[in-house]
């Protein structure tokens, strides 16, 4: 009896589970089929099976500026993140450092306060110190914003490797730098391509610190389509939120493969 009521809250949890996921991604799959809806109007049942909105999509230039600007941005948020990130990883986990316990809980706070209030202090700061707004600072918000999640994925995979096989590189006759770069970095490599990842795509898909960071007449993606949502709902919408939802998901699963490739080629 006992284990029937289990096997039955378990079934209950399941059905829960699985009408909470339902409602969660049945409008992301609803936007995906509409953006290859012949009409111009999206209603069901289709009118047909087209291409017709990613062609326009290609052709509207504004959407191509906003996009290479996403682009531009989110690959030097990367490059930035995963150099400091790894870094800081290295110091606090490698080195003893005054305060690291303290350091560590900065660098990761960013991650616990919600980010319209970190947008909302990071903006108020700057024009307390008479900064303007500009690409720049745009740039060092997602940095400051993406950052943590670097330095989370980087250090847990950094604890991981034994300190004595630097060491024996070391005793060998290399230097920390050759060390480094022949030993610890090759074995990090899948996590610091993770936690470039995880920034590129955290920052290409961000709306709410972008829209109080960027200057005027700069566009990301994310407030491109909250620019065209305010005032027509075009279906050319709905083919860039398709096209947003292949690169934020498609890219951090290529990157997992990735980095188990290498992780089988290195024997970890």
């Amino acid at each position: 009896m006992a284990e029937r009521a289990t096997s039955l809250g378990w079934q209950v949890i399941r059905g829960y589970a699985v009408l909470v996921y339902i409602f969660m991604f049945l409008p992301v799959m609803v936007v995906v089929l509409l953006s290859f809806n012949a009409s111009q109007f999206g209603s069901f049942p289709m009118t047909g099976f087209s291409f017709r909105w990613f062609i326009e999509l290609w052709e509207n230039e504004a959407i191509l500026r906003a996009f290479r600007t996403s682009v531009i941005l989110g690959l030097l948020t990367a490059a930035i993140s995963t150099t400091l990130g790894v870094l800081a990883s290295l110091a606090l986990v490698r080195y003893r450092v005054p305060g690291a316990n303290m350091i560590s809980t900065i660098l990761i706070a960013p991650i616990l306060v919600p980010e319209v209030v970190l947008a909302v202090a990071l903006l108020l700061f700057l024009n307390f110190l008479g900064v303007n707004k500009s690409f720049t600072l745009l740039l060092f918000g997602h940095v400051i914003f993406t950052l943590p999640f670097v330095i989370l994925v980087v250090q847990a995979r950094l604890i991981s490797i034994r300190r004595d096989v630097e060491e024996a590189a070391m005793s060998l006759g290399a230097s920390p730098v050759q060390t480094f770069f022949q030993i610890t970095l090759p074995l990090m490599l899948p996590a610091v391509l993770a936690g470039a990842l995880f920034a590129f795509t955290i920052s290409f898909d961000d709306i709410t610190g972008t829209l109080f960071w960027k200057p005027g007449g700069v566009e990301t993606v994310p407030t491109q389509i909250f620019a065209m949502l305010r005032n027509s709902i075009s279906p050319e919408i709905n083919a860039l939120g398709t096209v947003m939802i292949v690169m934020t998901v498609g890219l951090p699963l290529l990157g997992a493969a990735i980095a188990r490739q290498i992780s089988k080629k290195s024997g970890l």
